[in-house]
């Protein structure tokens, strides 16, 4: 009895470690796009001084699915990554501001 349940378990995770490696290229693919979306973003404030708001949202989607492939490839979710699920949606951009952090009485960027 208990080998007839050892058996689906272990095909689950054959099939688990055959995704892992398949996503394994494809974080390797990904990790060269973002590479790429770096630079480009670097020579758009050089050469314009300032960002260009859809390379920037791609930039924020493509890290987001590159974290979506570590939580897969970690056992932190069962749940694979694009194409299985949605595209990640890009989250509003994050500006640069000063806070005041409570207690420490000094300024923080």
């Amino acid at each position: 009895m208990n080998d007839l349940k050892q058996a689906p378990e272990r095909e689950t995770l054959i099939l688990r470690i055959i995704w892992m490696v398949l996503f394994f290229f494809v974080w390797q693919f990904a990790e060269i796009l973002l590479l790429l979306v770096v630079l480009l973003q670097l020579l758009m404030r050089l050469i314009r001084g300032e960002v260009h708001t859809g390379v920037q949202q791609f930039g924020d989607s493509l890290s987001q699915y590159l974290a979506q492939i570590g939580r897969f490839a970690t056992f932190n979710t069962e749940q694979k990554p694009w194409p299985f699920s949605d595209w990640p949606a890009p989250r509003p951009a994050e500006s640069e501001r000063i806070v005041e952090v409570p207690g420490n009485g000094g300024v923080q960027p």
